[in-house]
């Protein structure tokens, strides 16, 4: 008899409009796009069942979890969330205590396998043309996002969880105009392949385990 092929390992993505791919098709978005490749490889991830929206801070992805309860348990969790914390001028130490509940809630949902938990910076938006039409200044943003981004990576180091850095791939690529979605502020597909290139060899090392 032929075995029958082992169930694909199911896969929940956390997160805000870069998570959700705001501006792009479905098949942009960089959870489907690293499922498909890590699909390639000969990796059964199923593509994500995806809890996230355009304008989410930390909070707003809390209540938006408990909305989707019960959720029950995944093989692999990845969470990227902060960009409006910093946007809307909060603290990078609220959001470390706000991003650690977060993070400790996503690793419970794996099946409490921090190592099957995977987190990405936050991309820097202060070089998208966007940034033109606000008050904000792209060097004040950036100072902003590395603080953010240095106090998740110190919470994701003590949970054991990996930490992908996608900002400087942001900030070298992120101003092209192919890299952009039509509002000149979300990245496009082509972005989210880049984020995707960087975050596949972390993934298949969680999931090789």
């Amino acid at each position: 008899m032929v075995a029958a092929p082992a169930p694909a390992l199911s896969y929940l993505a956390l997160g805000d409009s870069y998570t959700i791919g705001e501006g792009v098709a479905e098949s942009g978005r960089w959870p489907v796009l690293l499922a498909q490749a890590l699909r390639a490889e000969g990796i059964a991830l199923a593509d994500p069942r995806i809890i996230a929206t355009t304008g989410w801070t930390t909070d707003e992805l809390t209540w938006g979890i408990d909305g989707a309860e019960p959720l029950g348990e995944w093989d692999f969790v990845s969470l990227l969330i902060g960009v409006n914390n910093q946007y809307r001028g909060r603290s990078a130490v609220g959001y470390r205590g706000e991003f650690e509940d977060l993070l400790k809630r996503a690793i419970r949902y794996a099946r409490g396998r921090a190592d099957r938990v995977l987190v990405l910076s936050i991309p820097d938006w202060g070089v998208t043309p966007f940034v033109k039409t606000t008050p904000a200044r792209p060097e004040t943003i950036a100072a902003e996002l590395d603080a953010f981004n240095a106090a998740a990576q110190v919470v994701c180091e003590a949970h054991g969880v990996a930490f992908v850095d996608i900002t400087p791939v942001s900030r070298e690529r992120g101003g092209e105009a192919e890299m952009l979605a039509e509002d000149g502020l979300h990245p496009s597909a082509a972005m989210y392949e880049l984020w995707t290139g960087l975050a596949l060899p972390v993934a298949r090392d969680l999931l090789s385990r």
